[in-house]
């Protein structure tokens, strides 16, 4: 059996069927500088003259605040989309869950994050190394897709 679960029924609920909820977003505003000037990944352009404005960052990210969430991704079965070990994941609840999405899911009362994949009323949670088996749920199996992934965050040691 698999569902997708709303916000308005988790916030109800108080928890998912995987334990407490990550703390919400939109209690945190980040706020950092943005330079008005393209960052080119070639050649380089002239660094001189520039202008920045004060930006929140979770404000440019998220739509819904209050439904979204951060979570810690630990494992490297997403390596093939970008998102790896260590890296925070933003997670939204209110938005609904489409084939070929990004989702955090919760399989047999554990997150895992992995691309949804439905089709004639099946669902496989695919992996993005192949290393690793996509999970189709089987007969009794609970999966329940917990919200969309929107952004990955990654940090670089410094």
């Amino acid at each position: 059996m698999y569902s997708f679960t709303d916000f308005a029924d988790a916030q109800r609920r108080g928890r998912s069927s995987a334990g407490e909820l990550p703390i919400p977003l939109g209690q945190f505003p980040i706020s950092v500088l943005e330079l008005e000037t393209p960052v080119h990944a070639g050649f380089p352009s002239p660094a001189e003259d520039f202008q920045a404005q004060r930006i929140d960052i979770l404000e440019r990210l998220v739509t819904h605040p209050q439904a979204t969430y951060s979570m810690v991704i630990r494992g490297h079965s997403m390596e093939g989309v970008g998102i790896f070990d260590g890296d925070v994941v933003l997670v939204d609840r209110a938005v609904k869950p489409a084939h070929g999405q990004i989702v955090v899911a919760v399989v047999d009362n554990e997150f895992t994050c992995k691309q949804l994949w439905m089709r004639g009323g099946r669902l496989k949670l695919m992996a993005a190394n192949p290393t690793f088996a996509d999970i189709v749920p089987t007969e009794g199996q609970t999966v329940e897709v917990w919200g969309v992934v929107i952004a990955s965050i990654k940090q670089f040691k410094c």
